[in-house]
């Protein structure tokens, strides 16, 4: 428990479960043959981007995976990135492509991800994952890490999905929208809302699990919370030299059940599930164009 009263759920634990897991997994593929490869497209100098995209060369080493850093100026024409990912995509001996984001200035993402093969997809932002995900065909799809991640992190406050009130305060195409699709399969009572919602307290009040994804820093206050919720942080924000999340930590801990902190809750988690995604694209390919026994991460 935190000294103000709900329960700070560190994102720790189910990272370590779900490396556990992908490490056996890539070990057993190694050695059937080869390990699994990751490639990262990394256009631009955008210091966050560059960032992440080496955390997931050095987790991949860490379990297993080959990951490779595949890196194009800013000022690349949209084609010639397009190019890129196609060239991952068909290249056999790649299993996972994923774009960091954002993109530079003047490189739109659909293009993109026409050329991205949605087997090897490990972000889930394809037109084919996204309808499968929408139409409740999980079986079929690779669906975003941090979607996942957010149900991992209501499971691990001790919360059960089914039936549940959940807000999702947030409406992208990466979390929030996602997420809410994610979440009706399993049965919860979803709403979502976000930053021009009327009375944001009123709906959030409302709610026995709150996801805070909108990308503002502590736009959720403990005057919004329903008294024993549990609140998953989604959000990741630089605030001078502070990273902070969508939540006003202090505020809603005094009124939360469960709470889960940023840095170390739901990021932490998301750099573990896209790896458990290379495994399971990998799954997908062999099952041809999907199979009902492939399970989700």
């Amino acid at each position: 428990m935190s000294s103000t009263g709900a329960t700070v759920v560190s994102g720790a634990d189910v990272a370590a479960t779900i490396r556990k897991d992908v490490r056996a997994r890539a070990a057993e593929m190694a050695s059937a043959g080869r390990p699994p490869h990751l490639d990262v497209l990394l256009i631009g100098d955008d210091p966050a981007s560059a960032w992440y995209a080496g955390a997931k060369r050095t987790l991949g080493r860490r379990l297993g995976i080959d990951v490779r850093i595949v890196r194009l100026a800013a000022e690349t024409p949209a084609s010639e990135a397009a190019a890129a990912v196609g060239r991952a995509s068909d290249d056999a001996e790649v299993d996972g492509v994923i774009v960091e984001l954002p993109l530079p200035p003047g490189i739109p993402l659909p293009p993109l991800c026409d050329r991205l093969d949605p087997a090897k997809d490990v972000d889930g932002i394809t037109p084919a994952n996204r309808a499968a995900l929408f139409d409740g065909r999980e079986d079929r799809a690779l669906l975003p890490a941090t979607a996942l991640s957010c149900i991992r992190m209501i499971e691990r406050c001790g919360r059960t999905v089914r039936g549940a009130a959940v807000a999702v305060v947030g409406r992208g195409p990466t979390v929030g929208r996602p997420l809410a699709a994610a979440l009706i399969t399993r049965h919860a009572t979803v709403t979502v809302c976000h930053t021009r919602t009327h009375d944001l307290s009123l709906v959030l009040r409302e709610a026995e699990v709150v996801v805070a994804a909108a990308g503002v820093p502590r736009l959720v206050t403990g005057a919004m919370i329903r008294p024993g919720a549990a609140v998953i942080d989604a959000g990741t924000n630089q605030v001078g030299d502070d990273l902070v999340g969508d939540v006003e930590r202090d505020s809603v801990a005094a009124v939360a059940g469960a709470l889960t902190p940023v840095p170390g809750g739901v990021g932490t988690v998301t750099t573990a599930m896209i790896m458990a995604n290379v495994i399971r694209a990998i799954d997908l390919q062999r099952a041809g164009e999907g199979s009902a026994g492939v399970a989700a991460p």
